[in-house]
């Protein structure tokens, strides 16, 4: 007797009132595109849990899948059995032989959900506890902190034994919580952004400037290889890359050097809402945390915020940079952001930029330079690629190196 199935468990979606089905619709659909490899599979789900049943698939390859979907707090390989004590009980003892279990110490945790079964919970736990001890060697009892905690569930459906628990990414499944826009440069910050971003349900779409020739193809296939590292987590992502050149000569030309960064962003911002409102998304995310450096004083972010009125999401505003680089090297997008390939936000950075803007100013600057015509422009002509899992793109330097 194997494993034949994997139990999902929802966690924070649990809380959810009559639209609890919408997440686990919507989780049920992202976890079927993840194991999309697995032909053979068949996904159940229910109102407060979900099975994937194996059916002759490898279950490995599997669990290292679902680490990586939002939605799901914890899951089990699991074994389905008829609602017979003696079946309960050879399961049970199934289950504990496929795992290393001499010199461990156990407990059998039962659960009669479906009170028609004859046998109490702490009948369950004494018999089959009995019996696992009688057809083992090497295993003890420990009812307070076990290294194996069997647990047995009577449903109605039949009864489910499973013995490890796996932790998952937690939050909310990708697309619930709607779509947003993510400012993507080439930094450690902003991926980690877009990370927390989907890990609250939100989908995401990446936009990112880039300004040839200062900043080289090189800085763009870094974005694009920080964007496929999201999608373990968020599936398939459009990433806009937007000609931003023009845009930002002209402000270093034309505003004064200490603000000119503020009106950078201003500008920045100003496209990606345009590029919002055309993809149909509610908000804008980015990697800012406070104080961080001169654009993310709150006297900056209030300067640049200006120039929209749409919600701007910051999951890294309170965090320091020791922080966000530990999330970078979980999600393995560390070094890729740490490559050196210059993006557009570090290229004209001026030497001593304004740290407490005024937005009287920041308006009295930029009155006097007609953005308007070339932000038009980069939005037009802003490429828009599909990332996924599988996306390779084509690396004119490859064979330089």
């Amino acid at each position: 007797m194997k494993y034949d199935r994997i139990l999902i468990r929802y966690g924070e979606m649990t809380t959810k009132g009559r639209n609890r089905n919408v997440f686990v619709r919507r989780l049920k659909n992202n976890v079927s595109k993840k194991l999309h490899m697995f032909p053979n599979i068949q996904i159940e789900y229910m109102r407060d849990r979900m099975y994937i049943l194996l059916n002759g698939e490898p279950h490995e390859p599997i669990i290292e899948k679902l680490k990586t979907v939002f939605g799901i707090h914890s899951f089990s390989l699991a074994m389905k059995c008829h609602n017979e004590l003696n079946e309960i009980k050879e399961t049970a003892l199934a289950a504990v032989k496929q795992l290393p279990y001499e010199g461990k110490t156990f407990k059998v945790s039962a659960r009669r959900v479906d009170k028609r079964f004859p046998y109490g919970s702490d009948e369950l736990n004494h018999e089959i506890g009995a019996y696992i001890l009688r057809n083992t060697d090497g295993l003890t009892v420990d009812v307070h902190d076990p290294d194996i905690n069997v647990r047995v569930e009577v449903r109605q459906d039949g009864t489910y034994v499973t013995c490890r628990d796996i932790f998952g990414a937690g939050g909310l499944p990708v697309g619930t919580s709607g779509k947003a826009m993510l400012m993507l440069s080439g930094g450690i910050d902003s991926p980690v952004a877009g990370y927390l971003a989907m890990k609250r349900g939100l989908e995401i779409e990446a936009v990112h400037f880039f300004s040839p020739p200062f900043t080289s193809e090189r800085a763009k296939q870094k974005v694009i290889d920080l964007v496929k590292k999201l999608t373990t987590y968020g599936g398939k992502i459009k990433l806009h890359i937007v000609p931003f050149t023009e845009v930002q000569q002209e402000i270093y030309k034309q505003v004064p050097d200490e603000y000119s960064l503020i009106s950078t962003r201003r500008a920045m911002l100003k496209i990606t809402d345009a590029l919002r409102r055309r993809q149909r998304a509610l908000a804008i995310v980015t990697g800012e945390s406070l104080g961080q450096v001169a654009s993310q004083t709150l006297e900056s972010m209030f300067v640049i915020n200006e120039v929209t009125t749409t919600p701007i999401l910051r999951p890294l505003v309170s965090m320091d940079k020791v922080e966000i680089i530990e999330i970078a090297k979980k999600i393995d997008t560390h070094d890729i952001s740490i490559l050196p390939y210059e993006d557009c936000c570090t290229i004209f950075t001026p030497k001593s930029p304004k740290t407490k803007p005024k937005k009287e100013k920041v308006l009295r600057y930029e009155s006097a330079v007609d953005l308007d015509p070339l932000i038009e422009k980069a939005i037009a002509n802003t490429e828009t690629i599909v990332i996924d899992e599988d996306f390779e793109a084509e690396d004119e330097f490859e064979q330089l190196f």
